[in-house]
């Protein structure tokens, strides 16, 4: 029975508890194969770049409408849209590699936005922002989870055979004239629609942990794209469960309590998963040497 009220009973006695299982879940599976992308890409740290980048159209919503969903949405997507397509278009048209060019309005975004936050809130206001707060998660912010996640999973259904050629061979679809381009772009809107669906739950600073940590820990697990999206998905929801009953048993933050729970899980994966960790190493070694 003890076990049980320790894994169960914050969920079924606590409303604020469901809800937020039921956001984390869906970042999960949403973020999954975009974090898997980002991987194969080598854009991991385009993620976070990201991440900063919708915070001055969040804080402009939040300097006119106070912490309104809508208006935080409206302008963390508008202001994530534009830093993606300008920082592509600048890449493509100019001798500046694509990584600068984020890594400039990154910096910029991540300066306007605080300034912004600043001038009307609170520290607090600011920590809201950044970190988020997925124990205050409501019935709005679920269904804009839940429907990024739907239109996230539909759209890479349609790009994936793109996305999958461009990771392994970017120069082949240019050869052939394929939509290598589009793809890419379509990928960078589906980047920022997840984030802006995550940042009002674990805050901008974290939101990009979730997609990026089970991610990369999936890449020990299996050695196939659909192989490591799974995992990834997985390794999400093993990592928001336990980041959840950890913060509530021991009364901590809960946005770091899933990110440190995911990088726990990442530590044993380099350590004991199935494919080039280090007990893998070691096994195959061995196996060599015999």
């Amino acid at each position: 029975m003890a076990l049980y009220d320790l894994l169960f009973g914050p969920f079924i006695e606590f409303g604020f508890m469901r809800r937020a299982l039921m956001g984390c879940l869906a970042l999960s599976i949403s973020g999954a194969p975009i974090g898997v992308f980002l991987v194969l890409r080598r854009m991991s740290l385009m993620g976070d770049v990201m991440a900063h980048a919708i915070l001055p159209g969040a804080a402009i919503g939040f300097l006119l409408s106070g912490f309104s969903l809508f208006a935080m949405t409206v302008g963390g997507v508008a202001a994530g849209l534009l830093v993606a397509l300008g920082a592509g278009a600048i890449a493509r048209t100019t001798p500046l590699r694509e990584d600068a060019s984020f890594a400039a309005f990154y910096l910029v975004s991540l300066g306007l936005g605080v300034m912004i936050v600043s001038i009307k809130g609170s520290n607090i206001d600011l920590l809201h922002v950044l970190f988020g707060n997925v124990l205050a998660l409501d019935d709005p912010s679920i269904y804009l989870i839940g429907g990024i996640a739907t239109v996230t999973l539909l759209s890479l259904a349609l790009i994936y055979r793109l996305l999958v050629a461009e990771c392994f061979d970017p120069g082949f679809l240019k050869s052939v004239g394929g939509a290598g381009g589009l793809a890419h772009f379509l990928f960078l809107a589906l980047v920022v629609l997840n984030l802006v669906g995550g940042f009002n739950a674990l805050g901008t600073l974290m939101v990009v942990g979730l997609i990026v940590l089970p991610a990369a820990s999936a890449r020990f697990w299996s050695e196939t794209v659909p192989g490591q999206i799974g995992a990834s998905a997985i390794i999400g929801i093993v990592s928001s469960l336990v980041g959840l009953l950890v913060s509530y048993h021991a009364e901590l933050p809960t946005s770091p309590a899933i990110i440190l729970a995911a990088g726990a899980i990442h530590a044993v994966s380099i350590l004991a998963g199935r494919h080039g960790s280090f007990a893998s190493q070691a096994l195959r070694a061995r196996h060599l040497r015999g």
